[in-house]
């Protein structure tokens, strides 16, 4: 099975419809392709500079709402590491693409049907960001 794709729901016996996709995983961890990417970095074939490229605004969030990491950071072993949470979904309104808290979190979730939930780590000392899962949230995956 490819990166990014989800199992093949297969194949009515006889029929000659090309098969459809699974249901979509309710959460998506990115952990195996963090580590080739920093598998990438320790063999030179990716630049510091590309993985520790962080936008200002990330690293902002990081420092004033983003929650400390029980890991140290994977590129220079500070502890400043941060997770931020991101929240997007078409019927979020205002919420919609904001980073939030833990409190406000739960509240969406109780009030939506479905959205999608990032969590994202920063670095606040070398600027490395990574996307370590993809959730989906709200009253359909509540339970």
């Amino acid at each position: 099975m490819g990166a990014g794709r989800w199992p093949l729901a297969g194949r009515q016996r006889g029929s000659s419809s090309a098969p459809t996709l699974g249901p979509m995983p309710r959460d998506i961890d990115y952990s195996l392709a963090r580590r080739a990417v920093l598998r990438d970095l320790r063999s030179g074939l990716v630049a510091r500079l590309d993985v520790c490229d962080a936008h200002p605004e990330l690293l902002r969030a990081g420092r004033s709402i983003g929650t400390p990491s029980t890991e140290a950071c994977p590129v220079c072993g500070s502890a400043d590491l941060r997770l931020v949470s991101y929240v997007y979904g078409d019927r979020l309104k205002r919420a919609n693409g904001r980073c939030v808290v833990e409190t406000e979190l739960t509240r969406l979730g109780a009030a939506h049907d479905e959205f999608s939930h990032y969590v994202v780590e920063v670095c606040l000392d070398c600027s490395w960001n990574y996307l370590r899962r993809m959730s989906l949230l709200g009253r359909r995956h509540a339970g």
